[in-house]
């Protein structure tokens, strides 16, 4: 799709405009910038409400109408009961209205999943329970007669989120012990898509695409050597998009995936290791990604020293889309000189692939066995697999 930005104008950039409106983000019948009134719709007041709008579901704010902006701009427009909502497998139903009802289902005890706006399997069987256990026609549809009942009964899940609930209970029957489980490992960009390409003091061209494979590679030949299985979601030549990359963990059964990737900005001081989970500025998130994002954050920070940028949810559609704990790590600004000078140091890598093993062994460690952050090593580890 075309990017839709501050200055741009035509029925695209008035209908974001519109959205903004109804949304109560933008005032109605505020005028286009002043420097030219009559084509200008996507005005400065234009681009702060998309801003903020952007910081309010987890997405990048840039002021820039891309396709997940776009996507979550037209998932905003629904409020339950709007609509019937019924699972489609070639087209599946998305938007806020979604989302609430997953939401209101597992308030009530009833596991949808996560909360992420899409009507699929499990929130059809979902449905059909609740439907089931209220005495309507079991037919997986949300209509007047399923929305009435809904209204009418009162949160049953007491004491906590039932959402962490289900993830504690599930890290807990997983066990501690790294052998037997799946790890999906996702370098960032690839092929026709190498991120960012920057020269350094030299003159060598340093290509995201290629590092981020690197480390994956790194990080995969650990994990085998301590009996796991990894799989990578591309090679050194492909590329897939962030649905595909997901589709293949989901296929796999993933108990984790971790995506590796390099960031950048114009401005040359920007530097620091970043993290991130899925999660919604409602509070929604994944509470065993966050807890992930969390270990890998400190422990990469504890052994290299970068600069803490700290863990953020974002609804980036890697994120949202699996169905496993899953979590994006920003490995540092390639348009950093002293970051670059780290990134492009093999050491390094072979560092923050230790840290990230480690984060993972931790996640699935009883809060009374974990361990200091920066403290367990390679060797400690193979022989927790033993043990």
């Amino acid at each position: 799709m075309q990017l839709i930005k501050r200055g741009d104008s035509g029925p695209a950039a008035a209908e974001v405009r519109a959205t903004l409106v109804s949304l109560g983000l933008l005032a109605e019948g505020r005028h286009a910038a002043p420097e030219d009134p009559q084509s200008v719709l996507f005005d400065a007041a234009c681009d702060l409400a998309l801003r903020e709008f952007q910081q309010s579901r987890g997405l990048s704010v840039d002021g820039i109408v891309g396709p997940e902006t776009w996507r979550s701009l037209v998932a905003s427009r629904w409020r339950l009961g709007d609509r019937l909502l019924h699972r489609s497998v070639s087209d599946p139903v998305v938007g806020d209205d979604v989302h609430t009802l997953q939401e209101r289902l597992l308030e009530m005890g009833y596991d949808v999943g996560r909360a992420d706006g899409i009507f699929g399997e499990r929130t059809e069987q979902a449905l059909r329970s609740f439907q089931r256990e209220c005495g309507l026609v079991t037919d997986g549809t949300f209509g007047p007669s399923t929305m009435r009942a809904l209204r009418q009964l009162g949160r049953k899940v007491v004491g906590g989120r039932p959402q962490l609930l289900r993830e504690s209970a599930m890290l807990y029957h997983a066990g501690p012990a790294l052998i037997g489980k799946r790890i999906v490992i996702d370098p960032g960009h690839g092929s026709a898509d190498p991120g960012w390409v920057v020269p350094d003091e030299h003159g060598q061209v340093w290509n995201e695409s290629q590092l981020t494979f690197d480390l994956a590679s790194r990080l995969e030949g650990r994990f085998s050597a301590i009996g796991v299985r990894a799989d990578l979601t591309r090679g050194p030549d492909t590329d897939a998009t962030p649905r595909e990359r997901a589709a293949f963990a989901n296929a796999l059964g993933a108990d984790v995936l971790i995506s590796i990737h390099l960031d950048g900005h114009a401005n040359p001081d920007a530097r620091g290791l970043a993290s991130y989970h899925y999660g919604t500025g409602s509070g929604t998130t994944s509470t065993i990604g966050e807890r992930l994002a969390s270990l890998a954050q400190r422990e990469i920070v504890a052994r290299t020293g970068m600069l803490d940028c700290r863990t953020h949810a974002k609804t980036w559609e890697l994120l949202r889309l699996t169905r496993m704990p899953a979590i994006q790590i920003e490995v540092g600004y390639l348009t950093s000189p002293d970051d670059r000078a780290l990134i492009t140091d093999p050491s390094f890598r072979d560092t923050v692939a230790e840290a990230i093993l480690i984060a993972v062994q931790r996640v699935f460690l009883p809060v009374d066995n974990d361990v200091k952050t920066g403290t367990l090593d390679v060797t400690a580890l193979r022989a927790m697999q033993l043990s």
